[in-house]
């Protein structure tokens, strides 16, 4: 395949990716999207495959690589529940990172090709912030695989002076950057770029090791951005102009969307990297003393189908709890069953609801629950005074009146859905237990509101069941 046919082939899958990104944009065209998005990556692999740069030689070796790792994808796609989605992207952005880390190295001490003077300088800042990128995208994505699947705790580790530790790594990746610039070999230079491979390793860990629980799904977000450049960073090192454009999008749609969820959260990025709040969820809601005034209403799975059959509008605001047990089936067939006896059903989805963004909306998805009813937070919060039941599945954080109420909760200023202003909201739980921020949640105890204890599918069972006898 010749250059000029590789470079229109590359024009296409750009515009291809660009009109994924938009199709991603909305529910209703995101199968679309994704079907630009593969095309578009077919044909960027193929038109590098078998372009003028690939020697005839190393063919067999990319199949193989190719068939080993679509292999291990498709695996993943069949075995992976959509509740392990959230540690998944972060794995597989960890890949990406890495990836630029190998290719920053190999770049290096590639000498098919002679850089001198300007040229070379460039080339050699490309490759060190290439390998800066990747090395830090890699260790925090891979702690946030951690803090996602529950392998390490969700609570913030914040070590003394970590603003100071910080710095100095940053001022020691500089110096060193420039002694890497100025090194008169190869070999003089490896030592500087393994010794701020090393820092950036340490830092990516450091930096997400300290955000807690509560900010996880910006931290995805973050990653993605993150990935983003460092396929950028890979494409200038092996001009590419492709993995640039490419790593472009990515970065730059990931630093806008962690934007908006800063936004959802009433945080700034700047206070999440410096270190975020949380615990690892479930821990005890306060210690006795603490807790909001007022008595828990216990309820049964009776008594809820009662109020969701006398209900005419029903609002669900679907959480964590609702992918864990896998519920999100058991919820499309009440909402069914609810909307043809005539219940006006919708659902509230707050930004950062779940552990990634979209979550809510890809497990309903996933469920067939029709988009027309799944509204964001902004476009439902003010039904909620008509509203007759609004059902919490499993949600926390997100429907904390706190937010509103405590000036002095970690979560102040937040939005949040306003559940406590329907008729009756029922809360579902498997316990008095805090959510991933760690903070007590007054909901429970309002006089309006009803707690259905159990595991979310088993007890959502139970109410479809009595809704149907």
């Amino acid at each position: 395949m010749s250059a000029n046919l590789v470079t229109a082939a590359y024009i296409a899958a750009t515009i291809l990716f660009i009109l994924s990104l938009g199709g991603l944009a909305n529910p209703e065209t995101a199968r679309r999207g994704n079907t630009y998005g593969i095309i578009g990556m077919t044909i960027a692999v193929l038109a590098t495959v078998l372009g003028p740069r690939v020697a005839a030689a190393g063919l067999p070796w990319i199949i193989a690589a190719m068939v080993v790792g679509g292999g291990i994808g498709l695996y993943a796609a069949r075995t992976v529940q959509m509740t392990q989605m959230p540690e998944l992207v972060a794995l597989m952005h960890s890949l990406v990172g890495l990836a630029a880390c190998l290719v920053g190295f190999a770049s290096y001490v590639d000498t098919s090709i002679a850089y001198t003077g300007a040229e070379k300088a460039i080339h050699e800042i490309e490759i060190y912030v290439g390998i800066l990128i990747g090395a830090v995208t890699f260790s925090g994505s891979v702690i946030a695989f951690g803090k996602l699947s529950g392998k390490i705790g969700g609570k913030p580790m914040l070590l003394p002076g970590r603003h100071w530790i910080n710095l100095a790594g940053l001022l020691v990746v500089i110096w060193f950057g420039r002694e890497f610039i100025a090194a008169p070999s190869i070999e003089a230079g490896m030592t500087p770029l393994i010794v701020m491979t090393v820092i950036a390793l340490l830092f990516g860990v450091h930096m997400v090791m300290a955000i807690g629980g509560a900010d996880m799904p910006v931290v995805v977000s973050m990653l993605n951005s993150y990935s983003g450049w460092a396929a950028a960073a890979t494409g200038f090192m092996l001009s590419n102009d492709l993995l640039i454009v490419t790593g472009a999008l990515v970065g730059s749609s990931g630093a806008i969307l962690s934007y908006i969820m800063c936004r959802a959260m009433n945080r700034n990025f700047i206070s999440v990297i410096a270190g975020g709040f949380g615990t690892g969820g479930g821990a005890p809601a306060a210690k006795a003393g603490e807790q909001p005034a007022g008595e828990v209403v216990a309820v049964s799975a009776a008594e809820v189908a009662e109020l969701l059959r006398d209900a005419k509008n029903v609002i669900i605001v679907p959480g964590y709890g609702m992918a864990v047990a896998q519920a999100q089936h058991t919820v499309y067939e009440i909402t069914k069953y609810l909307r043809e006896k005539g219940v006006n059903v919708r659902f509230g989805i707050h930004p950062v609801a779940g552990r990634m963004p979209g979550h809510m909306n890809v497990l309903l998805a996933e469920a067939k629950v029709p988009y027309d009813i799944v509204l964001e937070m902004d476009e439902i919060n003010e039904d909620f005074p008509d509203t007759d039941v609004a059902m919490v599945i499993g949600a926390n954080d997100i429907v904390n009146p706190a937010a509103q109420d405590d000036p002095a909760s970690p979560i102040a200023g937040m939005p949040v859905l306003e559940v406590w202003k329907a008729k009756t909201p029922i809360v579902m739980k498997r316990s008095m237990a805090s959510g991933y921020a760690g903070v007590d949640n007054p909901l429970f105890y309002k006089e309006n509101n009803r707690m259905l204890f159990g595991d979310a599918k088993k007890m959502l069972d139970e109410v479809l069941a009595a809704l149907k006898s």
